[in-house]
């Protein structure tokens, strides 16, 4: 059995789609077609149904799904062991992040993850909570620092930090930066003009659901999908946000925002990881996963 054909295999199983597939392992769609139906051949069984809507695994197709992600991940395994036997770690890690915890981890991560396995390949992806864990369960990613994820099939999540989430203003002029202004009830920053993410992000819905406990919903002006966006809009009189503090610390400008912490109560978001419990973690995950853990504790928790 050609190891390659498995891994296409498995890929549009998991997809779905030889679309999907083909853009994910960077392979033109009728090549991969071809080398699926090749292993449909030699094991004289057909594996995959193929209608207008993608591609589903037949019985005997879902039993290959099975034992395929098995033995690649062994050989990912086997590769890993001869690489440490010459002295290092290999293989390539995929990572999503969301775009504010980006912002702060993506090059002191990058620049440990070079020093301690230069050997690996670290690849770095941007998304929000809900597409990132759709993506580590069909495997396009291996890890994902989610915020305020739930429990889902599929997936493996471990607490990593808790987030403190604030009012972000526009500084007036000659307001000086210290000391910090006081403060404010959540039942009052629902009454602000807010510039804030659209459904489904984690912030969003994190804010929405805090103050619906209150009794109260947020006054949302624009929803705009990206954080420097978001800044740019608050400095220009657009409204309010709420942010991290990391998030705004980043910025071209930190000191053109006043932040003011929120009470009664107080906004603070989960981070977490999350890897497939489909496919075990190679070492190489497991080396990665630490990694984010001692980055994350170093750069993302106050003071």
């Amino acid at each position: 059995m050609d190891l390659k054909q498995l891994e296409y295999f498995v890929r549009v199983a998991e997809l779905g789609s030889f679309t999907r597939a083909a853009v994910a392992l960077d392979v033109a769609q009728p090549a991969l077609s071809r080398q699926v139906r090749l292993l449909e051949v030699e094991l004289r069984q057909n594996l995959l149904v193929r209608n207008g809507r993608g591609a589903t695994p037949t019985e005997a197709g879902k039993l290959l799904l099975e034992h395929g992600r098995g033995i690649l991940h062994q050989v990912e395994r086997a590769r890993e062991e001869l690489a440490r036997a010459r002295g290092g770690l290999a293989g390539r890690v995929a990572l999503g992040l969301p775009p504010s915890v980006a912002r702060v981890l993506t090059v002191p991560l990058t620049r440990a993850f070079r020093q301690q396995m230069p050997e690996a390949h670290l690849s770095i992806s941007e998304g929000l909570s809900t597409a990132m864990q759709e993506n580590l369960i069909s495997g396009r990613l291996d890890i994902a620092v989610l915020y305020d994820a739930q429990p889902q099939a599929g997936l493996e999540i471990h607490p990593l930090i808790e987030e403190e989430l604030l009012l972000v203003q526009a500084r007036p002029p000659g307001l000086p930066e210290d000391p910090p202004p006081p403060p404010v009830p959540l039942r009052e920053v629902a009454q602000l003009p807010l510039v804030i993410p659209s459904r489904p992000n984690a912030i969003r819905m994190h804010v929405e659901s805090e103050m619906a406990a209150i009794g109260c919903r947020p006054q949302v002006v624009l929803e705009i999908d990206g954080v420097s966006a978001i800044l740019d809009l608050v400095a220009d009189g657009a409204g309010c946000a709420i942010l991290s503090r990391n998030a705004v610390a980043r910025s071209i400008k930190p000191s053109a925002f006043a932040l003011r912490a929120i009470a009664e109560p107080p906004l603070r978001i989960p981070l977490s990881t999350a890897v497939s419990s489909l496919r075990p973690a190679t070492l190489t995950q497991q080396a990665t996963l630490a990694l984010i853990r001692e980055t994350a504790q170093t750069l993302l928790t106050p003071p």
